[in-house]
């Protein structure tokens, strides 16, 4: 059995074809921040007869079942990356949508202590800073 199929399995959804091959595109490296109508556009490209409605339905279940986690930048869209990664932060261009992901020690302590100076033990969070790119490596920065 496979990674995948034993992930599924762990998350309590039975092993179809089409999550199988989800799961398979979202452990890309190169497919993490990606939204639904994108994975659904390499899904074409790779010849696979999923439908839209169904990739919708299976990103949802994922995040449901913690395998995904959803983030909703400036774009509107959600977007989608695995929940197996270490945490991190995100830095996201409003021009092209880049998103880089970081981790910062001072920061992360800093969260900590100001949660603690107002009684708040922290169970989780999400850091989003934005702005755009400086360099000519945006893709739209001449938009």
């Amino acid at each position: 059995m496979t990674d995948g199929n034993q992930a599924l399995k762990k998350a309590g959804l039975k092993v179809t074809l089409p999550r199988v091959k989800i799961l398979e595109l979202m452990q890309e490296p190169d497919n993490q921040h990606i939204s639904a109508e994108d994975l659904y556009k390499k899904l074409l490209d790779l010849g696979e007869e999923i439908g839209l409605a169904t990739v919708y339905r299976v990103l949802n279940q994922f995040d449901d079942a913690g395998i995904l986690h959803r983030h909703h930048f400036e774009s509107g869209k959600a977007v989608f990356e695995m929940s197996t990664q270490k945490h991190h932060d995100h830095l996201v261009c409003l021009t092209c949508d880049k998103v880089i992901e970081f981790s910062d020690e001072i920061i992360e302590k800093r969260q900590d202590e100001i949660a603690m100076r107002h009684n708040i033990k922290l169970t989780h969070h999400s850091l989003y800073l934005y702005g755009r790119c400086t360099n000519d490596e945006c893709d739209h920065a001449d938009e």
